[in-house]
C-alpha cells in the first residue's frame, strides 16, 4: 500500500518526495535555518516552490549557508556578483531584499536574543495542528500570518507578506496544514 500525501505534491518528482516527507512543516528554531526558510520563501514570490528547491544548494553556497551576519555585510559588487549568478533568481529587488533582511534579523536577534523566540513568539513557542480535510480547506494566509508580516514590515523586512509569512510557517512547523489522510499529519501531530 503507498501512502498518502498532500494532494500539492508532484508523486514524480523526488526532491519534492523528499521536501514533502522529511522537511515540510517540521519545527525549525535554529537560527540560521530560519534565515535561510525566509529567504527561500521571499525568492519564491510568484514562482513555484519547486523553482526555488531545486535550486537551493546553489543558493546557500551563493548566499554564505545564509549567514546572517555575513550577508548583512554585503556591498554594492557582492549583489552586483549575485545578480549575475544563472543558479539563483537574478531579481534585483529579490536580492536586496536577502541583504536587507539579514540587517533586519541581527536587530531582531540584538533586541530580543532570539529570532527563533521573536517568530515562534507569534504561537506561543507551540505548533497549531490544523485539521484540514483538502487542499481547498488550507488559507494562503490567516489573521496570524498578516499580524506577522506587519511586524516583520515595521522591523524593516521585506518580501514578507501574509501568503509568504504563512507558507514559511507551514514549512517551519509553526502550523501543521498536512491535509488529516495524509500520513504526515498524525505523525507532526
Amino acid at each position: 500500500m503507498s501512502l498518502i500525501r498532500c494532494g500539492w505534491v508532484n508523486l514524480e518528482d523526488e526532491l519534492y518526495l523528499k521536501y514533502h516527507d522529511e522537511e515540510w512543516g517540521v519545527p525549525v528554531r535554529e537560527e540560521n535555518a530560519l534565515f535561510e526558510r525566509i529567504s527561500l520563501e521571499g525568492a519564491q514570490a510568484g514562482l513555484s516552490w519547486i523553482t526555488i528547491l531545486r535550486r537551493r544548494e546553489h543558493y546557500r553556497a551563493a548566499f554564505d549557508s545564509f549567514d546572517p551576519a555575513v550577508i548583512a555585510r554585503y556591498d554594492e559588487a557582492r549583489i552586483a556578483a549575485l545578480l549575475q549568478d544563472p543558479g539563483i533568481i537574478r531579481n534585483r529587488a529579490k536580492v536586496r531584499s536577502v541583504v536587507k533582511n539579514a540587517r533586519a534579523f541581527l536587530h531582531i536577534q540584538g533586541e530580543i536574543g532570539s529570532f527563533s523566540e521573536y517568530l515562534w513568539g507569534f504561537v506561543e513557542g507551540q505548533t497549531i495542528h490544523n485539521h484540514r480535510t483538502t487542499l481547498a480547506d488550507i488559507p494562503a494566509e490567516t489573521d496570524l500570518s498578516r499580524q506577522m508580516s506587519k511586524d516583520l514590515k515595521r522591523r524593516g523586512f521585506t518580501f514578507v507578506g501574509p501568503t509568504i509569512c504563512y507558507a514559511m510557517m507551514q514549512a517551519i512547523g509553526m502550523v501543521n496544514d498536512h491535509t488529516i489522510d495524509c500520513f504526515r499529519h498524525d505523525e507532526l501531530s
